[in-house]
């Protein structure tokens, strides 16, 4: 049988309630029958003292107490007078109460339990067999001990006044019991619906999520456990929904990319096919162009594929990194010449051993090289410069205008972004150089940000970890 959230949040802590309430009602009951039990023989303890006290009036008049040997219905008078009376008006005088009646019944279970010895412990008056738990009340004559008074301690309440009393408190002790287990019940019914109701929220909420609703929200009022839960649960409903954006244009812009190729190769085909254009050398030169573009842009997907994955091969080895961007900037010195843009470089002389991927961290400055090429503006400036502390080895690339607004910074490393989404495509690339310059950095344990350059262009950082270096 299905039962829900609910039902066993209720039947919790319903259980546990009525278990509070019944263990408290069966302790204070048998609290009560306790407590009752020493009251009476409080109550009795004090009728001993009077009676002990009349005991001890009476000796001077009667000697050994012979009457009381002699006549029941003396002992008996004598006994009735020394118990409490009940239910006495206030202001009553105390000689008045010696002639009210008490109920035979009280006074029959009290002498049912008394005995008077004389001064050797010999029994005189014996309704009950002395024992070693009966308490002695010594009698005194004269400063002399004449005989003791004892009384035999209930075990049990025998009275049916007393029987009736208690069955009342423990029926009260029921009736409050059940009222404040049916007020659990119902306060429990509630608690549960409104600690489930965020739980259901969350689960409608978790079903739209799975069918593709990433707008879905949830509240989250409350600043408890399940407060935070929603907030977590919000976070990532808005993550999946950047990251569905995301696919989407990832989507839509490898499609732009590899048509564009795609469709100056078929015109050229096209154009060769209806004999408008001849299969001349210019001809194949532009479609080898073409080819060659889409090759390069396959190529940048498939290493970035790789390496979201965690596929792209490193293979490490110790080398000198200056070296390594030297030699870098040196295949690209006569394309910067021909852009009309002014390098200046400014390299540590000496080897500057680092451990990584050679080819990778080659790929990482022609990216950033190729990038400075394709965006400085004629005319321009290029400054190269690396430095280097016991930690840190740190790279710099800074340009000359155009630059890249502020608010745009941080978004050049993502796949496919591009400042301008208007410029052409075989100016500006594909927009993957960047990202995969980011990728190679992080898997050396490096950092690369983005900064205004004091050129006026943009300034590449790149920061290296010599920890990673082969001792």
């Amino acid at each position: 049988m299905h039962i829900s959230i609910t039902q066993k949040l209720f039947i919790a802590i319903l259980t546990a309630a009525g278990l509070a309430v019944v263990s408290l009602v069966l302790i204070m009951q048998w609290n009560l029958s306790r407590g009752f039990l020493r009251y009476v023989n409080a109550l009795e303890s004090s009728s001993m003292s009077r009676l002990a006290n009349r005991l001890e009036q009476s000796y001077g008049d009667d000697p050994g107490w012979q009457s009381l040997r002699q006549s029941r219905s003396a002992w008996y008078d004598l006994v009735r007078t020394s118990l409490p009376e009940e239910n006495v008006p206030p202001g009553s005088d105390s000689r008045d109460l010696l002639k009210k009646p008490v109920p035979p019944p009280v006074v029959r279970h009290f002498v049912q339990r008394l005995f008077l010895l004389d001064a050797r412990k010999k029994p005189l008056v014996a309704e009950a067999t002395p024992t070693g738990e009966s308490e002695l009340t010594p009698l005194r004559h004269d400063g002399k001990v004449v005989g003791y008074l004892g009384l035999l301690p209930r075990t049990s309440i025998s009275d049916d006044h007393q029987k009736r009393f208690l069955r009342q408190q423990k029926a009260t002790f029921i009736l409050v019991a059940g009222v404040i287990v049916l007020l659990a019940a119902g306060l429990s019914l509630l608690l549960a619906r409104r600690l489930v109701k965020p739980v259901g929220e969350l689960a409608r909420a978790t079903g739209s999520l799975a069918a593709g609703d990433f707008t879905i929200r949830v509240p989250a009022g409350s600043g408890d456990e399940l407060g935070r839960l929603a907030q977590d649960f919000n976070a990532l409903a808005e993550v999946l929904a950047k990251n569905e954006q995301a696919r989407r244009q990832w989507v839509a812009d490898i499609s732009h990319e590899l048509r564009t190729p795609l469709a100056v190769l078929r015109g050229e085909i096209e154009a060769i096919q209806d004999g408008i254009r001849q299969p001349s050398p210019e001809t194949i030169h532009s479609l080898h162009g073409e080819v060659l573009r889409l090759g390069r842009l396959v190529d940048d997907l498939y290493q970035l594929s790789l390496s979201d994955l965690g596929a792209l091969t490193y293979k490490k080895s110790e080398f000198d990194l200056a070296e390594l961007l030297s030699a870098s900037i040196a295949g690209h010195r006569d394309g910067l010449a021909t852009g009309g843009i002014t390098l200046t470089e400014k390299i540590p002389a000496g080897p500057l051993p680092f451990y990584g991927d050679r080819g990778r961290l080659h790929q990482l400055f022609a990216n950033l090289l190729d990038n400075a090429l394709k965006y400085t503006s004629p005319g321009g400036q290029l400054h190269v410069a690396m430095e280097q502390t016991a930690q840190l080895i740190t790279i710099h690339f800074q340009d000359s205008p155009p630059g890249v607004p502020a608010a745009e910074l941080d978004r050049l490393f993502e796949r496919l972004y591009r400042v301008e989404s208007s410029r052409s495509r075989s100016t500006g690339g594909a927009g993957l150089g960047l990202a995969i310059c980011r990728n190679i950095t992080e898997a050396h344990g490096g950092t690369i940000t983005a900064r205004p350059s004091p050129l006026g262009g943009l300034w590449i950082e790149i920061e290296l970890s010599r920890k990673g270096r082969r001792p």
